[in-house]
């Protein structure tokens, strides 16, 4: 017997799917999940509110036991950049998804495909996408086929791709396909109509185009997301020739995208992809304050601002907005981030490594090469920035908001964790973070510097000064550590040993 609040999804560890199960869950339905490996699962927020299903889309025998008293099937899966025979195995996985969600009396699938115009000449990828939602279509089982365009949001392979290509690339020489035409949507938008399919009249077989109502040029999404993102001005020059596997190549080189994605990515942009109809207005509401805009979305994408109504619903999924990368993404989806990570054991108490944490900085230095950091901090001061001389406001305690030299402390955990961000001129984003974790009587201490480049001048202000992190940051981690273990021999011997009334260690000195 069918269950109207059951549904079973298909593709929960990938980019929609993973997004779209707490909202499910959010808007009231039991969700039944089919996947090969649950164990991706294991660090997922809601993983213990779902009912899970092993089982492959390439073994129909594994489906029944996932499709019992299933009302509605989200199939979300697709098989781009799995090897050149994809287009025919995702034919036979839609056919046996098809014919056992008939055997199980499912009343509706839902699948989201490609938006294309009918007629035109269709790369494999999206000529397999348009094949799935046919092959659904033409079953007993009522079908809704989404028609999307480039989903807007980190994570989201064709937006990776204007994102990498845009920070990487000032000037771009590119194939025609740039001049062609777009609508994008954003990936709260496509989960707001996702979620209202179940409810849709019982015998509704079609598909539904969907975007944001606008159109742009590849370029000009380039351009936008240049703008928001705070890039210099970028230059893409549209070259007569489509050349799509070379451009494939080119994106894989110039980009994290790895190469088995890029080039059917690319191919798949050789035509205008633009909403030939707006039926779905007709079907299901508009979200409230109507559809995200390409700007907002790309705001949203970057953590611009707050996604408002979408993150009240996103509670499982740990604060992270629709639009933004989960756990579950792939290594080249989001921001471009760079990292320099130090960690190291010891048998100091956790308080007294965080006591030399909480006063670095000012008169208490940074514990590593001393010079450096003034030079560092006179440096910022000739360009317009905060410098060396700020120091803090108390030698030994912090709070959040505390400038601390040409830092500013974002993040406090007291007796765990500090992270600083950056003030000084750079061309990016980046952060200092300490932490101490303790470990039996002693304690893991780690060290972070993290940074967000911008464009290709923030890419090349960290390789230059990668070799100095390779100084500085170790004997950082080293000193530090050095210093508790002083001041704890100091309090075990009292205050004579130079312990302060109260207990209290007195401020860790600064260090070389």
């Amino acid at each position: 017997m069918t269950n109207p609040s059951l549904v079973l999804a298909t593709g929960a560890t990938g980019y929609v799917g993973g997004r779209l199960v707490p909202l499910l869950l959010a808007a009231g339905y039991t969700v039944r999940l089919l996947v090969r490996s649950p164990g991706k699962l294991a660090g997922v927020p809601w993983r213990d509110d779902v009912e899970i299903v092993q089982g492959d889309l390439s073994i129909p025998e594994s489906l029944p036991a996932a499709l019992g008293g299933v009302h509605t099937v989200f199939y979300l899966v697709h098989s781009m950049g799995s090897g050149r025979d994809f287009e025919a195995m995702e034919l036979r996985q839609a056919a046996a998804m098809a014919a056992a969600a008939e055997t199980a009396h499912v009343k509706r699938i839902v699948y989201l495909g490609g938006l294309h115009r009918k007629g035109d000449h269709l790369s494999t990828h999206m000529r397999s996408r348009a094949a799935v939602g046919e092959t659904f279509l033409a079953g007993a089982v009522p079908a809704v086929v989404f028609q999307a365009g480039i989903i807007t949001g980190s994570g989201s392979a064709s937006f990776e791709m204007v994102r990498h290509l845009t920070e990487n690339l000032p000037l771009m020489p590119a194939p025609s396909w740039v001049a062609n035409l777009v609508e994008p949507i954003a990936i709260r938008d496509v989960l707001h109509y996702l979620v209202a399919a179940p409810s849709l009249p019982a015998a509704l077989n079609r598909t539904f185009d969907i975007g944001s109502g606008e159109t742009f040029t590849y370029a000009a999404m380039m351009y936008g997301y240049a703008h928001e993102a705070g890039l210099s001005q970028r230059y893409v020059f549209a070259l007569p020739i489509p050349a799509p596997k070379l451009a494939g190549w080119w994106v894989a080189l110039a980009t994290p995208i790895p190469h088995s994605m890029a080039v059917p990515l690319v191919e798949s942009l050789q035509n205008d992809a633009v909403a030939g109809e707006h039926d779905i207005d007709g079907v299901i509401p508009r979200p409230d304050g109507g559809l995200t805009g390409y700007r907002e979305s790309l705001r949203l994408a970057l953590g611009k601002i707050d996604a408002g109504t979408v993150e009240t619903t996103w509670a499982s999924a740990s604060g992270n907005a629709p639009s933004q990368p989960l756990p579950s993404d792939p290594e080249w989806a989001g921001q471009s981030v760079y990292t320099d990570r130090r960690e190291r054991r010891s048998t100091v108490a956790p308080r007294h490594v965080w006591a030399v944490i909480e006063g670095i900085g000012g008169l208490n230095g940074w514990y590593s090469w001393p010079a450096a950091w003034v030079v560092r901090g006179l440096a910022d001061k000739l360009v317009g920035g905060a410098g060396h001389n700020r120091g803090r406001r108390h030698a030994s305690r912090l709070q959040p908001g505390d400038a601390v030299d040409w830092w500013r402390v974002e993040t406090l955990e007291p007796g765990h964790l500090l992270r600083l961000r950056a003030e000084m001129k750079v061309p990016g984003d980046a952060w200092l973070e300490f932490a101490a974790e303790p470990d039996g009587g002693g304690t893991v201490y780690i060290q972070r510097a993290i940074y967000f480049p911008r464009g290709v001048l923030g890419k090349l202000y960290w390789w230059a000064i990668l070799p100095f992190h390779g100084l500085i940051f170790p004997s950082m981690a080293r000193n530090i550590l050095a210093k508790a273990a002083h001041l704890e021999s100091a309090a075990e011997q009292g205050p004579a040993a130079g312990l302060e009334p109260g207990g209290r260690t007195p401020p860790p000195g600064g260090g070389g």
